[in-house]
């Protein structure tokens, strides 16, 4: 799904014009990397979560010559899936449906 399509499902679905669902949609990630700017996490229940990581200064090579090169540390946006998006990519398996152990009857 790109971009362009999330405009049209958000346009069909609550009466906009495309052009002003690409305003609402526009709004939301201006929003979400606002917040990810500040060090803020995301959190869109039961969906998932944005949040920003720290990488660690490291050392790498360049692939063309083989140099050694550092790499700087950095912060990352991640993206943490919630317990429901899990679900429903996995098939609808839960961690429910997950063998337990037999449990000891008493005689």
């Amino acid at each position: 799904m790109t971009k362009a399509d999330l405009i049209d499902v958000v346009a069909g679905e609550v009466e906009l014009s495309k052009r002003r669902a690409g305003e609402v949609v526009d709004l939301i990630l201006e929003q979400i990397k606002s917040a990810l700017q500040k060090g803020d996490r995301v959190a869109l229940t039961p969906f998932g979560s944005f949040v920003v990581r720290s990488r660690k200064a490291r050392e790498g090579r360049n692939p063309k010559t083989g140099e050694k090169i550092k790499i700087a540390a950095r912060k990352v946006p991640a993206f943490v899936a919630g317990k429901s998006l899990k679900d429903a990519v996995s098939g609808g398996r839960s961690s429910a449906t997950k063998k337990s152990p037999a449990k000891k009857s008493k005689r």
